[in-house]
């Protein structure tokens, strides 16, 4: 994925939307409310009919970056049960 490392600008808002709608571990409270006291609102009338090509744009691109994303973590995965199968041993019953 080292393609995406030159478009970061374009995806800080919604890393940032991202970790300020998500209630912290520690205090259980989402960043946005702690900070100014409401919740966090996306922009625009969800309840217009018709598509938005920005919008219809972000998804497929979203789409691609989790099935980039989930195959790269399914890969990991099997490198890394690999790893801790080598020094398995089988038990005695």
């Amino acid at each position: 994925m080292p393609d995406r490392q030159k478009d970061w600008p374009e995806w800080l808002a919604s890393a940032e939307f991202a970790v300020n709608n998500k209630a912290h571990t520690a205090t259980k409270v989402l960043p946005f409310i702690a900070n100014y006291k409401r919740e966090l609102r996306m922009e625009g009338d969800i309840r217009k009919g018709g598509k938005v090509e920005k919008a219809t744009e972000f998804v497929e691109k979203m789409k691609k970056v989790h099935e980039e994303a989930g195959a790269v973590l399914k890969k990991t995965q099997e490198d890394m049960k690999r790893q801790a199968d080598k020094g398995r041993k089988e038990t005695e019953d």
